[in-house]
Formats: structure tokens, C-alpha cells, sequence
């Protein structure tokens, strides 16, 4: 399976009514593609821990069907995880972590910065240097800005204005 319509269409087949009844869960449970485009993006969706606390939070624990039908949100999205996993597991959200290595910038913020930050505060600075302006390190700013500090073992330091 891999795209939401279809495993809208199977749960519509296996609990009845339309798949349009179900297609509102499987876009969500899906829409961690738009941030990559692999299958990495079911570490945010597709595990225990989502479907049991997050799915259920936002769609309710039942949805009724145009039939009329209750049907468990919980076993709509276990359905669409064992599909993906060709009927096999239910990951934990566990197992995904475990397999993610883990970096400096992870403890409190305090040994560096996420690689996102990173290439945030590059942009910041190519913009600011394009601009002719100038960052005065410590202290204050202009126009009422706040300063974004970035130091860390990662070598990116300095300071980049934000302005609101």
C-alpha cells in the first residue's frame, strides 16, 4: 500500500461505508511525507505510540460511517500500519529511535545547534551581509530586533537579528 486513498478503500471494504469516511485519517497518517519523502516518514506517524495517543486525540476514538457504523480510529490506523508492513509488526515509536544516533545538540541545546538552525542562521547571515549590515556580536541591536546566539562544537557562532 502507499497511497491514502487506497488504504481508505480497503478499510471502506473491511468496515463499510465510503472510503471518503476514512480518507481524513489516512491523509494524516500519511502527511509526514511532505516532510521526507521516504519511507523515514512513517518514524512520525507509524508506530504504537501514535496511533494510540496522538490519531485518537485528534479524530476521536470512533468515527461513525456514512452507514451509520462505529468504527475504532485506533484500528483504522493499525490497519493502515500493518498494511504498510505487509501485515507483519506495529512498530514502537522505541524502534524507531533507537536507530537514530544520538547527536551533541540533543542535550538541552547545550553542545551545538540542529542542522535546520544551522542553515537558518546561514541564510540570516548571507541576507544580513548582502544587506551591508552589520552584526555587533554582544549587545544590543536596532530596531527593537532580538539577537539569535548560536555557538556551540558544531563552529557555527555569531549573532543574527530576527526581526518581528
Amino acid at each position: 500500500m502507499s497511497k491514502p486513498y487506497i488504504h481508505a478503500t480497503s478499510s471502506a471494504r473491511r468496515w463499510g461505508g465510503v472510503p471518503e469516511d476514512y480518507l481524513p485519517i489516512h491523509d494524516f497518517m500519511d502527511s509526514s511525507k511532505g516532510t521526507i519523502a521516504d519511507d523515514r516518514h512513517r518514524a512520525l506517524t507509524h508506530n504504537a505510540w501514535f496511533l494510540s495517543t496522538v490519531l485518537e486525540r485528534v479524530f476521536g476514538h470512533n468515527i461513525i460511517t456514512s452507514t451509520g457504523r462505529k468504527v475504532s480510529v485506533r484500528d483504522i490506523g493499525e490497519q493502515h500500519v500493518l498494511e504498510d508492513f505487509g501485515g507483519r509488526f506495529i512498530p514502537s515509536a522505541q524502534d524507531y529511535l533507537e536507530g537514530i544516533p544520538h547527536q551533541p545538540w540533543m542535550r538541552n541545546g547545550r553542545d551545538g545547534v540542529p542542522p535546520s538552525f544551522r542553515a537558518f542562521v546561514e541564510q540570516r547571515r548571507s541576507k544580513h551581509v548582502r544587506h551591508g549590515e552589520v552584526s555587533r556580536g554582544s549587545g544590543g541591536s536596532e530596531g527593537g530586533e532580538s539577537d539569535i546566539r548560536s555557538t556551540g562544537s558544531d563552529g557555527v557562532s555569531g549573532s543574527v537579528g530576527s526581526a518581528v
